[in-house]
C-alpha cells in the first residue's frame, strides 16, 4: 500500500476511465465519425499505461521486468477485459465489445513501445537514481 503513493496520477486515470466507462456518454456528432470510439479506447489505454510506466521509471532505480510487464501491460488488459464484460452483463446503457477490447489492448500495447523506446531512455537522463 505504501507504493501506492508513488502513482497518483495513475490512480486518478485509473478512476477516471472507470466512471468513464459507466456512465451515459451525450449524443456528439462525433458519434458520425466511423469507429471514433475505438480511437478513443486506443487513447485512454494508451495514456494508462504511459502514466503507469513514466511513474514506475521516475520511482524505480532498479527496473524489475515482470514487475513492468504486470503493472504497465497486464494490468490495464485485465482491466479492460473486466470493464467490457461488466459493461455486457451488468449495465443497461452500455454494452462489451470486443473490439473495444482490442483497441484497449493495442493502447497498452503502443504505450508500451513508448515506454521502452521513448520514455525510459528520457526519464533515466532526466531523473538520474543515486547509485546504490
Amino acid at each position: 500500500m505504501q507504493n501506492l503513493r508513488h502513482y497518483p496520477f495513475s490512480i486518478l486515470t485509473i478512476l477516471v476511465i472507470w466512471y468513464l466507462s459507466f456512465f451515459t456518454p451525450p449524443q456528439t456528432r462525433l458519434e458520425e465519425i466511423t469507429n471514433f470510439d475505438k480511437l478513443v479506447h486506443l487513447c485512454m489505454y494508451g495514456g494508462l499505461s504511459s502514466v503507469l510506466w513514466i511513474e514506475y521509471l521516475i520511482h524505480h532505480s532498479i527496473i524489475k521486468k515482470w514487475n513492468l510487464i504486470i503493472l504497465c501491460i497486464l494490468f490495464p488488459i485485465l482491466m479492460s477485459g473486466c470493464i467490457e464484460i461488466l459493461q455486457a452483463y451488468c449495465t443497461d446503457n452500455r454494452s462489451g465489445d470486443w473490439m473495444d477490447f482490442a483497441a484497449n489492448s493495442v493502447g497498452v500495447l503502443l504505450a508500451t513501445l513508448a515506454g521502452h523506446f521513448i520514455y525510459r531512455p528520457f526519464i533515466q537522463k532526466r531523473f538520474p537514481h543515486p547509485k546504490s
